[in-house]
């Protein structure tokens, strides 16, 4: 095996200068990292150590500190020797810091992101804790990306082909999007190649042979550009290099699929870049450009007067060269470049230091994500969405650039100011002018909030709002003011149904299946009754609850009472006796309806004359049915209500049960935006109560429609 000195050394020489007491501290960790993998090996056959040697050499050359390259070395150290090395090990022999890094790491590692899954609780503990770890110290980030970025370079090794994919699709989704938000773009590009090899080969070889062919036919012509940029800079005295660039192919397949384009009809797969010594250089330079090619009106993007919230800063413009065909020219300083290429870790280089207020920016940044995860984002989803949304950069009144959502409002803007601003906010001004709250931002807008001293936020900001933070703090407010209103809704909806289940509300609290529900549902006795009373528990899902319970306990009596009378004697039916008599579920009839009877394998089945079920029914098959005048009887059938709003399932029942009709069930709710359904299954004796019922309906204001439906 290699000599620790020598290999410390061999990595340290891609970092730059480093101390003897830098290459002592690096060996000793790579003999830690040695005893705790002797005899692991890898799917590659290589022994485990090779692994993290090449992350050390990832991260060494993007210059990152030595403890950054210890815990590097160390990052599997704890997860992955069978207990031989622990976390206090690690901090006995190299501090608090490189352990905290080190833990960090293994906390991650120990995360499967839940890619693919429903289960929202699952994703959100999933996403906190990887939050958590990284706000501990940002570069636990750096060393899990480089971690990730070997081993997807080493994936075809994986026999498992179900852990490749779900290691492929966790990069694109998870480790990929964090490195662009980071603005590290070396390892994004690479990752999203990675993975897309993995997950589509077929697309990914396509991508690889068209770049290869017009790559072949590009690059005299590119070759071209940039020397023509380059004797340019030199008649300008101007001290600089340029290069070319190419386009990765995981970027070119999502602009064809987005774009609708064919591979021939992108333009920007190729383009150069000029790096020279300082930001008035950069500027002087896009003036030398556009005096050798006409830009394109409209494509000249300054990300340096305005960086990218991820401090991306470059100048882009677009040329028509001397061929008439698009180029796009790039131009930064050596310390931008730096940026572009390893972002957050550009600002951690060991001879520089740490830069301080970038970094809390990023920290502060994480906490927030990590707190409002909490409650107020709806999981995994969210999370990638906050990742890849499209930015727009608008400007407060003092000339402070805010970063944006694409297609972000005024009420946006507001609350990414402060939370107490946007609680207040009553209006908006855009470059002037007062604009409505459903106005969408543009790049360089000029906002002004307008705030009002007795001003709250309302329920309806929530259509306007783009950010799914400015969401999450319009619902946590509204969750903390009105608490104690819906817990007293909720306790009065579950009173209405204790009442009905002939049980009182401290004996069903108190019984283990609601114990059993709230401890696994890891809520307390007043968050159920919240979420009773903003219907997030519906009195649907309420009542199919406690079924079980009522189910044990209620008297065979008084079951009974609840039951339909078989129809067999309700029902006289022309030509026939002493056959099965149902009611059919299509149509649920009711005594007072015309009826008739279809014959089938399971007995008769009473329809009503014009459910639409029996339309093409044989003739001979249908009998005619009449109802017994003399027989008194309950008939279950349903009533569909439309509402404007979310439907007020307690109140429904609590109306219904006044006027002595029974809700058996509720089989069938949905919301969308602007209206809800519902479905009620009730008991009535005869036509004139379900037209009773049909009105006391009718008569709450939110209900738009009710209609007779199909028993489910």
């Amino acid at each position: 095996m290699a000599d620790s000195i020598e290999v410390a050394k061999q990595i340290l020489s891609l970092a730059g200068k480093f101390s003897e007491e830098d290459v002592k501290l690096l060996a000793k960790a790579y003999n830690v990292a040695l005893y705790a993998h002797e005899n692991y090996y890898r799917d590659s056959g290589e022994p485990f150590i090779a692994h993290p040697v090449e992350v050390c050499r990832i991260l060494a050359q993007m210059n990152v500190d030595i403890q950054t390259l210890v815990s590097a070395m160390l990052h599997d150290a704890v997860e992955d020797s069978d207990g031989k090395v622990k976390i206090e090990d690690v901090e006995r022999e190299f501090g608090k810091q490189i352990a905290r890094i080190v833990d960090g790491v293994t906390k991650v590692s120990r995360l499967n992101a839940p890619v693919g899954t429903t289960d929202s609780k699952l994703k959100l503990e999933t996403i906190q804790k990887m939050l958590f770890a990284m706000a501990e110290d940002i570069r636990v980030i750096f060393v899990k990306l480089a971690d990730r970025l070997h081993n997807m370079r080493t994936i075809e090794f994986v026999k498992d082909e179900a852990k490749k994919i779900y290691k492929a699709k966790e990069t694109l989704e998870i480790y990929a999007p964090i490195a662009h938000k980071m603005g590290i773009y070396s390892i994004k590009w690479e990752l999203e190649d990675l993975a897309f090899k993995v997950l589509n080969r077929n697309e990914y070889n396509r991508m690889k042979s068209l770049v290869a062919e017009k790559k072949k036919e590009r690059e005299q012509r590119i070759k071209e550009y940039v020397q023509t940029l380059e004797k340019a800079l030199r008649d300008n005295e101007i001290d600089g290099y340029v290069e070319g660039r190419f386009k990765h192919y995981y970027g070119i397949w999502q602009k064809l699929r987005e774009k609708g384009k064919s591979f021939n009809e992108i333009y920007d797969l190729f383009g150069i870049r000029a790096i020279v010594n300082d930001v008035p250089t950069c500027y002087s330079v896009l003036g030398v450009v556009h005096s050798i090619w006409k830009p394109l009106p409209g494509r000249i993007k300054d990300y340096i007067a305005s960086p990218k919230s991820n401090g991306y800063r470059s100048l882009h413009t677009t040329v028509i060269t001397g061929y008439g065909e698009p180029l796009e020219v790039q131009i930064r300083d050596k310390e931008m470049h730096a940026e572009a290429e390893y972002g957050l870790i550009a600002h951690w280089i060991y001879k520089n230091g740490v830069n301080v207020k970038t970094m809390q920016k990023w920290v502060s940044q994480l906490l927030e994500w990590r707190k409002e995860l909490t409650r107020d984002f709806s999981g995994l989803e969210e999370f990638k969405k906050e990742l890849q949304l499209d930015e727009v950069f608008v400007f407060t009144p003092k000339g402070e650039v805010k970063h944006l959502p694409a297609g972000a409002t005024p009420i946006d803007f507001a609350y990414s100011i402060h939370t107490d601003v946007g609680h207040r906010f009553t209006g908006a001004k855009v470059n002037g002018k007062l604009v409505p709250i459903s106005y969408l931002l543009k790049n360089g807008d000029l906002v002004e909030i307008i705030i009002g001293k007795t001003a709250k936020p309302s329920l309806d900001w929530l259509k306007y709002a783009k950010s799914p933070r400015t969401k999450a703090k319009i619902r946590k407010y509204f969750r903390e003011q009105l608490q104690n209103e819906l817990m007293e809704r909720g306790k009065d909806v579950f009173r209405r149904v204790s009442k009905r289940l002939s049980k009182s509300m401290e004996e069903i609290m108190d019984s283990e299946l609601v114990k059993k529900y709230l401890q696994n549902q890891g809520i307390s006795e007043e968050e159920f009754y919240s979420r009773i009373g903003e219907g997030t528990i519906t009195y649907g899902e309420l009542i199919n609850l406690l079924t079980p319970l009522v189910e044990k306990t209620q008297p065979k009596a008084q079951e009974e009472k609840r039951k339909p009378r078989s129809p067999l004697s309700t029902i006289e039916v022309s030509g026939l006796k002493n056959i099965e008599i149902h009611m059919g579920k299509c149509c649920g009839p009711v005594f007072g309806d015309e009826i008739i009877g279809v014959i089938g394998k399971r007995g008769l089945t009473i329809h009503r004359v014009n459910c639409s079920n029996i339309k093409h029914v044989e003739t001979d098959r249908i009998f005619e049915a009449r109802w017994n005048k003399d027989v008194q009887s309950k008939y279950e059938t349903t009533l569909r209500v439309t509402t404007r709003e979310k439907a007020d399932v307690g109140m429904f029942v609590q109306l219904l049960e006044n006027k002595g009709i029974s809700v058996l069930g509720v089989p069938f709710m949905t919301s969308r935006k602007t209206y809800s359904i519902i479905s009620l299954n009730i008991l009535v004796s005869d036509l004139r109560q379900l037209e009773e019922a049909k009105k006391t309906l009718e008569g709450v204001n939110t209900v738009m429609l009710v209609e007779r439906g199909k028993l489910s």
